[in-house]
């Protein structure tokens, strides 16, 4: 080195990406009762891995739960060939490359569900490359265990939610989200936990404005954290803030956007209390922490969309413990059959810690991959090199 010059310790430079790849995935969701569903949805996954000339691969998430093939497609057709040959710690510079490119596909759905999972992937590789965890490279540790909500699938009956709601205050859970549209699910939850449980619902956008203030009254009583996505279409934000103003209920949502132009939109608008931007979809980790900062200056809480196992999760949880404020993050109610990852992230006692080895720490369990390979991709035949 050159006199003068600081040094990384375990800093690498000079590389160049030689893969990237997208794997689809079938891993289903270990016995859990009451069943859902949703739990076919949910086992499913995509992880891509982007590998360089000096033996170090990183791993990224894209949401997976519906055309799994056709965001497989986008990142080996479409973001491989931006991101093959360069530097992938020049990574504002790829990823910048990578949202230019996809622009006339949209910016939001498919398209940036892909990014995303690049996005990780090249952070993985920029954490291990300099021999740290992510969330040293957002700006350092804030808080090194987060308080977790079990977000639980959707369910047939009152009766079974009572039951799933049971299961994980048994696990130490102190919050707890539903995934109903009908009042009786919700007297339901909050008569099994109690009044110092916090219960949120997210209600996957089934109403008109008119629809939802009604029923945002009728749940009231049962004293919600926040009421999640309630208004058909989801970008209707001027309808969001109509149901907002009318409400005691704080209003959440931010799922199903993307970027940090979306982010903003919804502010703007005085459509939410919480803003939750998912980090497989909404361009990966850079737009999240843009989007947190916008959140800091709205004074808008922003709690991220998290329903992940793999370096989906863990990606939320180094943006998380980087950021000031984050209350929550969300997790699964259940396990996979066969672990995604290697060292699969625990939530004990509703409670979380982050991981701390060198870039995202979710490298995945090979033999799993191998064994779960997405059946139906006859052609595109699975391999690790």
């Amino acid at each position: 080195d050159a006199p003068g010059r600081p040094r990384h310790h375990g800093a690498r430079t000079g590389m160049k990406v030689t893969e990237v790849r997208a794997l689809p995935l079938t891993i289903p969701l270990a016995p859990f009762t009451p069943p859902s569903p949703w739990e076919p949805g949910v086992g499913r996954q995509i992880l891509v891995r982007v590998a360089t000339d000096d033996g170090l691969v990183g791993w990224g998430e894209c949401f997976a739960y519906g055309a799994t093939l056709a965001v497989c497609n986008v990142v080996d057709e479409a973001l491989a060939p931006i991101v093959v040959g360069q530097d992938p710690t020049q990574l504002e510079l790829l990823v910048d490359r990578l949202h230019r490119a996809l622009m006339i596909w949209g910016r939001r759905g498919l398209a940036m569900m892909a990014v995303s999972g690049v996005e990780l992937a090249l952070w993985d590789l920029l954490g291990k490359a300099r021999d740290v965890p992510v969330y040293q490279l957002l700006g350092g540790l804030v808080q090194p265990r987060m308080r977790g909500y079990a977000s639980l699938l959707r369910y047939a009956t009152p009766a079974q939610v009572g039951q799933a709601v049971s299961a994980m205050l048994e696990r130490g859970f102190t919050a707890v989200k539903l995934h109903q549209t009908d009042v009786a699910s919700v007297a339901a939850a909050r008569e099994v936990a109690g009044p110092d449980v916090d219960i949120m619902l997210d209600t996957n956008c089934p109403w008109t404005v008119e629809e939802a203030i009604r029923m945002g009254r009728r749940l009231e009583p049962f004293g919600l954290r926040w009421l999640e996505e309630p208004v058909w279409p989801p970008e209707d934000y001027a309808g969001l803030a109509r149901v907002r103003q009318a409400l005691r209920v704080p209003i959440a949502c931010g799922e199903n956007d993307a970027t940090v132009f979306g982010f903003r939109e919804i502010v703007a608008a005085g459509a939410a209390d919480i803003v939750q931007p998912s980090v497989t979809k909404v361009g990966g980790i850079g737009e999240m922490k843009k989007i947190a900062t916008l959140a800091a200056v709205a004074n808008v809480t922003f709690v991220p969309h998290s329903f992940y196992f793999g370096p989906g999760f863990a990606a939320t949880l180094h943006v998380a413990a980087s950021t000031p404020g984050v209350p929550y993050v969300e997790t699964p109610p259940g396990a996979l059959a066969a672990p995604l990852l290697a060292e699969p992230i625990r939530c004990s006692g509703g409670v979380v810690a982050v991981p701390d080895r060198p870039g995202l720490g979710a490298d995945p369990d090979l033999d799993a991959l191998r064994r779960h390979a997405y059946a139906a991709d006859a052609a595109r035949p699975f391999y690790l090199t």
